[in-house]
């Protein structure tokens, strides 16, 4: 198990929160939370060990050329594939617009 940490430029903290996928049936657990005002702050507890660089690039393809809210994003991964977590990701960032 590794755990990794990122950061990314946000705008203001978000309002609301999600909840998205299960490590046990889907590979991928997605948390989102209102974060400090102009961080984006991502932790991933993965269990691929030396896959930080692959993780970075997903995030910097994901988030390029948009301010996000300011969140807290908690990632619990076993071995989804960046397809996963991309659907992921986008699906509790759509949660967090609606509330």
């Amino acid at each position: 198990m590794e755990t990794l940490t990122f950061e990314f430029p946000a705008g203001q903290p978000a309002r609301g929160r999600a909840l998205v996928g299960c490590v046990g049936s889907g590979d991928l657990e997605v948390l989102l939370e209102p974060g400090r005002a102009g961080t984006l702050a991502i932790q991933v507890v993965t269990s691929v060990n030396g896959s930080g660089p692959r993780w970075e690039q997903l995030f910097q393809r994901l988030f390029a050329g948009q301010v996000l809210p300011a969140l807290n994003i908690d990632i619990h991964d076993f071995g989804a594939t960046p397809g996963v977590v991309r659907l992921r990701l986008e699906q509790a960032l759509e949660e967090v617009a609606h509330d």
